[in-house]
C-alpha cells in the first residue's frame, strides 16, 4: 500500500502501526485522527458517580461494527467537549468495555488511541514504581485528590475494528490508562482512596461546578 493511503486509513480510523516490541505507535498523525473521530461525532453529556453505570463492571464488545464506530465517535467528541484527556463508554452511559484516550505523556508526547475489553498487565515489582500525583475524573467533577499509581502501565485489548493491540505508557499517560480502565470495570479513582479523602473529593464536587454538561442523578 502506498504510503499516501496508509496515512488516509490512519486519518479514517484505520490500523494503527506497531514497534518492534509489538507496542502500538499511537503518537503519529494525533491531530489528524483526533480531529477526524471528533468531527464524526456527537458530544454526550457525563454521567457522575452515582449513576449506577459506572459501579459496575461494563460488558464486553463483542461486535466491532457501525454502531461502535459511531460510539467511539461521539466519545473523542464528548471528550473534546469535556476538556478531558480520557473517556470510557460507561462515562457517557454505554454499557461496554471501550475506552479513548488523547493524553500526553510526562515528556509531552501525545498519544490518541481506543481500546476496546481493556487488561491490564501485572508489573513485575522492578517495574512498580509508585507516582502519587493529583488525579481528577470527568465524573467526579471538580474534585482532585492525590492516588499513588505505578507510573508505567501496559494494556493489552481490542483497537475497535477487533484488532489485537498492546498499549503503553508512562508518567500520566500510564495514569490515564489505568484509570480508564478501571472505570470499565466499575471503579472510580475515589473508589481508591481512604474514606476521609474520598469524602473529601466528594465535599469538593459538591462544591464545584462543571464546566460541561453532565447527566443528573434522579
Amino acid at each position: 500500500m502506498a504510503q499516501q493511503d496508509t496515512e488516509q486509513q490512519a486519518v479514517a480510523g484505520g490500523v494503527l502501526p506497531v514497534d518492534d516490541e509489538g507496542f502500538v505507535i499511537d503518537t503519529e498523525e494525533t491531530e489528524e485522527r483526533e480531529a477526524a473521530y471528533r468531527a464524526r461525532g456527537t458530544a454526550r453529556p457525563i454521567t457522575v458517580v452515582g449513576n449506577p453505570v459506572l459501579h459496575r463492571e461494563t460488558k464486553d464488545v463483542t461486535v466491532f461494527d457501525a454502531e461502535l464506530a459511531q460510539l467511539v465517535d461521539d466519545m473523542f467528541a464528548s471528550q473534546r467537549a469535556a476538556e478531558g484527556v480520557g473517556l470510557a463508554a460507561n462515562q457517557i452511559g454505554v454499557d461496554k468495555k471501550v475506552f479513548v484516550y488523547d493524553c500526553p505523556d510526562d515528556e509531552g508526547v501525545r498519544h490518541v488511541g481506543v481500546v476496546c475489553n481493556p487488561v491490564l498487565d501485572e508489573l513485575p515489582s522492578e517495574r512498580r514504581v509508585l507516582d502519587d500525583s493529583n488525579e481528577g475524573c470527568l465524573s467526579v467533577p471538580t474534585a482532585y485528590a492525590e492516588l499513588a499509581r505505578p507510573d508505567y502501565a501496559v494494556v493489552r485489548g481490542q483497537d475497535e475494528k477487533g484488532n489485537p493491540i498492546v498499549v503503553r505508557g508512562t508518567g500520566y499517560f500510564a495514569r490515564c490508562l489505568q484509570h480508564e480502565t478501571d472505570h470499565l470495570y466499575g471503579y472510580l479513582y475515589i473508589d481508591r482512596l481512604s474514606k476521609r479523602e474520598r469524602k473529601d473529593a466528594l465535599r469538593q464536587m459538591a462544591e464545584g461546578t462543571p464546566r460541561y454538561e453532565t447527566v443528573p442523578n434522579d
